[in-house]
């Protein structure tokens, strides 16, 4: 039985940018970095892309990687790892976006790391200390607060904590915060095999389908998720601009 097994889901017909995960950045797909990436991790044994799509098959199988076909009805991503899941034997899956080509491999240890430390963990996944106003504020930045134990009380794409005393409703929609302690959410989690398997076949809650995050399922149903800070921060590839300016950093640094 392998320890722990990482999973890329990878679909071809993204809403924003149909056929991402093949796009070329400095000649490589983005699929690939992701892949190599999350290989160098160490605490996990093997590496998975999970797609619908048979051109991404292909070219994951043609660089050397392991790549499973899966349904491609699914609505999530966490769907789609938990049908390759079943299938793999091992104890802890981590989900790694596959739209994600610099992703640390510390990051991926770091996760799994939370459920090896604590037998009690369910689902591991980490945030960084935001540090500029603009994210505060931006709803496709995922915020997360957490206890003193580090467990997460809840996500959201609106600002929290909300800082009573400083902020108003209308300087938040009008202007910048001033001031702001809040955390960004970075989308990797380990999961123990039997959680995912589980939360996969919840129905969606309210929560869930209110601010459109997959993570509020878990909480509503009662699974806790425990948050690690890292200093680390990623650069997803949500749109043909994004690769743009993905493929100008690496050119500045080569």
């Amino acid at each position: 039985m392998l320890r722990a097994a990482a999973i890329i889901p990878a679909r071809f017909n993204s809403t924003r940018f149909p056929g991402k995960p093949l796009s070329l950045l400095k000649g490589k797909p983005v699929i690939q970095y992701v892949y190599e990436q999350t290989s160098l991790a160490k605490l996990t044994d093997a590496v998975f892309v999970a797609t619908d799509d048979k051109g991404i098959f292909d070219a994951v199988t043609n660089f050397g990687g392991k790549a499973v076909m899966t349904s491609p009805s699914h609505a999530s991503g966490t769907d789609r790892i938990a049908e390759a899941a079943r299938d793999i034997d091992c104890d802890i899956i981590v989900n790694v976006q596959g739209d994600e080509p610099f992703i640390k491999p510390e990051m991926v240890d770091d996760v799994v790391k939370l459920l090896l430390d604590d037998p009690s963990v369910s689902i591991g996944t980490l945030a960084a200390r935001i540090k500029t106003r603009q994210d505060v504020v931006n709803e496709n930045v995922v915020k997360v607060v957490f206890n003193n134990d580090g467990f997460a009380l809840y996500f959201s794409r609106s600002p929290i904590p909300f800082h009573r005393d400083e902020w108003t409703l209308q300087s938040i929609e009008h202007s910048l915060p001033r001031t702001f302690y809040c955390y960004k959410h970075i989308g990797i989690y380990a999961y123990r095999k039997d959680v995912l398997l589980k939360l996969s076949k919840l129905p969606q809650t309210k929560l869930e389908k209110i601010e459109k995050l997959e993570q509020l399922r878990a909480l509503e149903n009662g699974i806790k998720i425990k948050v690690k800070e890292t200093a680390f921060e990623t650069t997803g590839i949500d749109t043909p601009e994004d690769l743009r300016r993905a493929e100008e950093w690496l050119n500045s640094y080569s």
